[in-house]
């Protein structure tokens, strides 16, 4: 029996059916080996030599492997085809004593029969460049993350964190939001003259006066404008008609997938980034059981194979016609330095259309899956073409233009359009001028407007911004925008994201400290350092070393200083029971509340509600649970604390063992990579999430159940309202709900 060993569980049936009895598929489900928690782990004397040891939730796990290993005759290590997959297969190959030398290593871009079948042909020995520059990234983040986070923690809160591609990210939505507050909004008045040429109404837009550009700031200009304008005549200056052509757009790569999902299918980023891991791990369809539909989805190329290239071409001729095929295929250059890995994101086989796959998966799936399909069949497929025609008409000293298209032959836009707004106001019935032509004037179009300020981001325009600016990768764009968001450093206005005040300060805070460490280009260049080492072009240690240069100073000029950020202590009338000093309104993590002056001489602290006034404590009542303490045998009670309830030994301080509340009741796996499920308090209340978490960030808000939903397949679960117990699906766009039991 080989052994093949993978990442994500999601795809172990899919590739299990492909390999064949002759195999054994083994999921670690992310990385087994890591840095530890709570301690630096990084030798900054001896060469940055960082400490790696089993993480705590995977010593079952390496265990269960180094079973099977050892009944295995040859272990074959398939993680993702990526830096980070690269990583693991070291960290596993480490700890099963494969020898560095030993062709252990297979990749494939695709679960499909032939993309695996050719990857057991070609194996290959663990690519240390893509290891080091994983090892890189990772001291880099270790090192800013616990060297520079103690500076936030003490100038503004305590809990605090600095990321190297998070900060930066940071920046980008404050800068956005400081340009927005500094905004002066000015008028202007568009000014149209609706025009007659034959029976056809003609909208024509002022852009000159006196020959020079000319733009309309207040209504005396507008009424300035009619008067010199009446009784004026309007003729045909010159008429261009020309026959113009748009390309075909690039395959999706991980960010343009993203932005096209968020903005064509209204899926948010956390719900793009899920549907698109089930494609490509196999999703199940009735008769098949899993069937992967799709390629590896973290990539920043626009290469597609030529194998992929000839299909395309192949079913474009048979389905559309010869004319849909351009003589030479399309080939798309990648923009920058990007990682050429692996493919663009596309269809496995073009023969499982999604018409197919449209009552047999869910409905998310199957919405992506047809933005993929179909942007990647367009990509192969002959340019757009329209008849556009541009006019210039005069009426006095005052110039009109009018522009126009119609779609001459569609091309691409047969499968894909991109509908913007530019392309539908360009859209229309294309008026017969002609040179000297004279036109009747029906009226004058006008009104009143003032320029906006830039847009706040949105998922998908940070992404882009993130893309453009060489901040980060494929792979860390969904977890960057969802960290900062969890830390509260942004909220949500809509779509629109927009930070907090404590994000301001957090930004402020860096900039002032750590300038190179918060600069844009400077990150981006790191990137780029980063694939130097990938390539085998540049040592990792002497990266870091370059980057750690002078950080040692900055913190301490930073700690050695007074400055803070510190929200001042608001004085109250309240005086402490304890001690009689006065009480004061602090900031904490879960949000206000009051504390005595004299701290830490007392250690007086109360609650506030969402007015201010003091929380009453009532007396405690003890609640008794049905878990058993393992350390004493006593019966384990039900208390409360800022983040919800938890289990406490009642033999305290004796015996201080606790447990999170409700860890007693087993949850199902993840449906979406398999790891253990679990509940987690947070400010506000609690949710589920995976274990797995950042690799894989599902989350549900009601307590999961082991059933799938008989309409999508998605996980149901457990519904608590006034009126009694639900079990419904987790999946928003799907209505399923039965009623368990009544209410009280």
């Amino acid at each position: 029996m080989k052994l093949v060993v993978i990442e994500g569980v999601g795809k172990k049936p899919a590739i299990q059916k492909y390999l064949g009895s002759g195999y054994k598929v083994f999921a670690t489900m992310g990385h087994v080996r890591d840095l530890p928690v709570r301690t630096l782990a990084v030798d900054v004397n001896d060469n940055f030599r960082p400490t790696y040891q089993i993480m705590t939730d995977k010593k079952k796990v390496v265990d269960d492997l180094k079973k099977e290993a050892e009944k295995a005759e040859e272990i074959l290590l398939a993680t993702d085809p990526d830096r980070e997959g690269e990583a693991i297969s070291w960290h596993i190959a480490t700890i099963l004593g494969i020898p560095e030398d030993r062709k252990a290593r297979i990749t494939f871009n695709e679960i499909s029969k032939k993309a695996i079948t050719k990857a057991l042909e070609q194996p290959r020995i663990i690519d240390k460049g893509l290891v080091d520059a994983q090892q890189a990234r990772r001291v880099l983040d270790r090192l800013v993350g616990y060297k520079v986070s103690p500076v936030l923690c003490s100038k503004i809160q305590n809990k605090l964190s600095a990321g190297r591609v998070q900060s930066v990210t940071l920046r980008l939505v404050v800068e956005r939001e400081r340009e927005i507050m500094d905004f002066n909004p000015e008028e202007y008045w568009p000014f149209f003259s609706v025009l007659e040429g034959g029976k056809t109404h003609i909208k024509a837009s002022l852009v000159t006066k006196g020959g020079e550009k000319y733009k309309i700031g207040s209504k005396e200009q507008v009424d300035k404008t009619v008067a010199d304008l009446n009784g004026k005549i309007y003729c045909v200056k010159s008429v261009k008609k020309t026959v113009t052509s748009s390309h075909a757009p690039a395959p999706f790569r991980t960010s343009t997938m993203q932005q096209d999902a968020i903005n064509k299918l209204g899926m948010s980023l956390k719900q793009v980034s899920m549907a698109a891991q089930a494609l490509y791990e196999g999703v199940d369809i009735p008769g098949e059981g899993k069937v992967a539909l799709i390629t590896y989805i973290r990539t920043d190329s626009t290469r597609v194979s030529p194998e992929a290239i000839s299909a395309a071409r192949e079913f474009i001729t048979k389905n559309y016609g010869a004319e849909y095929v351009p003589e030479k295929p399309n080939y798309y250059a990648s923009k920058g330095n990007v990682q050429d890995a692996h493919e663009a994101i596309r269809p496995i086989s073009l023969t499982r259309t999604p018409e197919s796959l449209k009552n047999a998966i869910n409905k998310n799936y199957y919405r992506l899956y047809k933005l993929i399909y179909d942007r990647f069949l367009a990509s192969q497929m002959s340019n757009a073409e329209y008849n556009s025609l541009t006019a210039d008409i005069t009426a006095g000293e005052y110039g009109f233009k009018v522009t126009g298209k119609t779609p001459l032959f569609a091309g691409y836009t047969k499968v894909y359009t991109e509908n913007t707004e530019k392309d539908e106001d360009d859209m229309k019935k294309l008026p017969d001028l002609t040179e000297g032509e004279r036109l009747g004037f029906v009226e004058y179009s006008y009104e009143q407007k003032f320029t906006k300020p830039p847009a706040r981001y949105t998922e998908a325009s940070l992404i882009k911004a993130m893309e453009e600016k060489g901040i980060g990768r494929p792979a860390t764009y969904q977890p960057t925008v969802s960290l900062l968001e969890s830390r509260t450093y942004t909220e949500r206005d809509g779509k629109n994201i927009k930070p907090t005040e404590l994000g301001f300060k957090v930004v402020d805070m860096l900039i002032r400290y750590f300038p190179e460490i918060m600069d844009v280009k400077f990150t981006a260049e790191m990137e780029n350092k980063l694939d130097a080492i990938e390539d085998g072009n540049k040592i990792w240690q002497q990266t870091v070393a370059e980057f750690y240069d002078g950080l040692e100073d900055e913190i301490r000029k930073a700690m050695g200083d007074g400055y803070k950020m510190k929200t001042p202590a608001q004085e109250t009338e309240y005086k402490c029971e304890k001690c009689g000093s006065p009480m004061v309104i602090r900031d904490g993590r879960y949000g206000k509340f009051l504390a005595c002056s004299a701290y830490p001489k007392c250690k007086n602290t109360k609650q506030l509600d969402e007015k201010g006034n003091i929380k009453e404590k009532s007396e405690p009542v003890i609640v008794e649970s049905d878990v058993i303490c393992e350390k004493c045998g006593a019966k384990m009670i039900i208390k409360d604390s800022v983040r919800g309830k938890f289990l406490a030994c009642p033999n305290y301080p004796k015996c201080k063992n606790t447990k999170e509340y409700g860890e007693e009741v087993k949850l199902p796996p993840c449906p979406v990579c398999g790891k253990p499920m679990r509940k987690i308090n947070y400010h506000r209340g609690v949710f589920y999430g995976c274990s797995g978490y950042p690799e894989c960030n599902f989350a549900v808000y009601d307590k999961p159940t082991a059933e799938k939903c008989p309409n999508c397949g998605s996980m149901i679960v457990e519904k608590q309202r006034k009126d009694g117990v639900y079990h419904k699906c987790s999946n928003k766009e799907c209505d399923f709900s039965v009623k368990l039991s009544d209410g009280k």
